[in-house]
């Protein structure tokens, strides 16, 4: 997901074109990522992880040799576009999905450490990638990690066969009869229910998630896709444009390749905190936090562009942003029913996507337009500020249904 900002200084000299030109491939890999999540969650639904993951696996070979024997930025685009609709979304919203499926006491966390897997691969390649580049070409490392990609996956897929318990359970909890006590609702479960899942939820068991947040389920949706839009097109700002900004600032695209190793490293260390924060307050308010604290290390970009400095700010910036994306995942848990869990995960990160798609776009777009980057990270304040909005209302509905997003006891219907 993320090589495609460290090859964007050499693909824009190769192919000779403008800046947001050479960032439509990343646009159009996070819009097909979004997309090829429907499905996967969908297929995910039905028959398991494995089968999905291994057409993953083949989809991110092929795009990736592909894009390393592509002779123009459209055949370079569409085989960015290959792997995000078939490939790297088989391993996003339906990985995160069924993690959230499995755990109960400690998901935030679970699904933490799952969504933590792609900021671990953002901080090792981008520094790989550029010694690539410098040493073979980026033609010949695209092949390389195509291969390397798709071969790691394609075995790891093996080990993913075994099916969620808890649709199951939860189906079960929710057929029990109401006047039944506690103790005749975890007998009814039987010995599928393990010590972890039989602590208490992050909701009650007697949320009505026929209306999360009191909405129509269609409505609450669309609230959080449109929220995945705002505060991924702040993220993208950053993440996208990193190397190329520090280029534009003369300190070279190795040192922006680090920048954005460092980003997303710290991402990992925001993912695993805001994993146990959000076992601790709900995906809701861990979300609003994160939110509020990215916008946070947008503005800290405008008035520091010194060496030292970026390298503080993106360091801040990955530990304060990393946690957002997972809390969506947690956030469809809690409130909609959970056998349409990779369905809706697989639509809001769609819509996360999209917005990383978008942002990367319009943040090239505008700096075609004025020639700096400085109100490309003004338009992604703007963004993240409608993010805050929307989760804010939502965080007050909550709070007025008297469900603050904390844990509670679970009700004895």
């Amino acid at each position: 997901m993320y090589v495609v900002s460290v090859v964007l200084p050499a693909v824009q000299a190769e192919f000779g074109v403008g800046r947001a030109d050479a960032s439509l491939p990343y646009t159009l890999m996070m819009v097909c990522l979004g997309l090829g999540g429907l499905w996967t969650g969908r297929m995910a639904d039905r028959h398991g992880l494995m089968p999905v993951l291994c057409v993953g696996a083949v989809a991110v070979c092929g795009g990736f040799v592909w894009a390393g024997l592509s002779g123009s930025i459209w055949g370079f685009g569409l085989a960015h576009g290959l792997m995000g609709l078939i490939g790297s979304s088989a391993t996003f919203a339906p990985l995160m999905a069924d993690t959230a499926l499995w755990w109960n006491r400690r998901r935030g966390i679970a699904v933490a450490i799952c969504a933590s897997g792609n900021y671990i691969a953002g901080a090792l390649w981008p520094p790989i990638v550029q010694h690539g580049i410098e040493a073979i070409g980026w033609r010949h490392t695209y092949v390389l990690m195509g291969l390397v990609c798709g071969a790691g996956m394609l075995l790891l897929a093996l080990r993913m066969r075994q099916r969620a318990p808890m649709v199951l359970m939860d189906v079960a909890a929710a057929a029990a009869p109401a006047s039944s006590s506690p103790s005749a609702g975890g007998a009814a479960l039987g010995a599928a229910a393990s010590p972890a899942t039989a602590s208490a939820p992050l909701v009650p068991l007697a949320l009505d998630r026929s209306r999360p947040f009191g909405l129509r389920p269609v409505h609450a949706q669309l609230l959080l896709c449109v929220a995945g839009v705002a505060c991924c097109v702040a993220m993208a700002m950053p993440q996208v444009h990193i190397v190329a900004y520090c280029t534009d600032l003369g300190f070279g695209a190795a040192r922006g390749a680090e920048m954005l190793s460092l980003m997303l490293a710290c991402g990992i260390v925001s993912r695993l905190v805001s994993g146990v924060i959000c076992d601790r307050i709900g995906g809701v308010r861990t979300l609003l936090l994160g939110s509020a604290l990215q916008g946070v290390g947008l503005a800290l970009f405008l008035p520091f562009d010194g060496l030292v400095p970026l390298y503080v700010i993106s360091a801040m910036f990955g530990l304060f942003q990393g946690g957002i994306v997972p809390a969506y995942a947690i956030i469809i848990r809690e409130y909609f029913a959970p056998q349409e869990a990779g369905a809706r995960v697989g639509a809001v990160i769609m819509a996360t996507l999209i917005g990383m798609a978008l942002g990367g776009w319009m943040s090239g777009w505008i700096f075609d337009v004025t020639g700096s980057y400085q109100a490309a990270f003004i338009n992604g304040m703007g963004w993240n500020l409608l993010n805050l909005s929307i989760m804010g209302w939502l965080y007050w509905r909550v709070r007025r249904q008297g469900a603050t997003g904390g844990r509670m006891q679970p009700s004895a219907g």
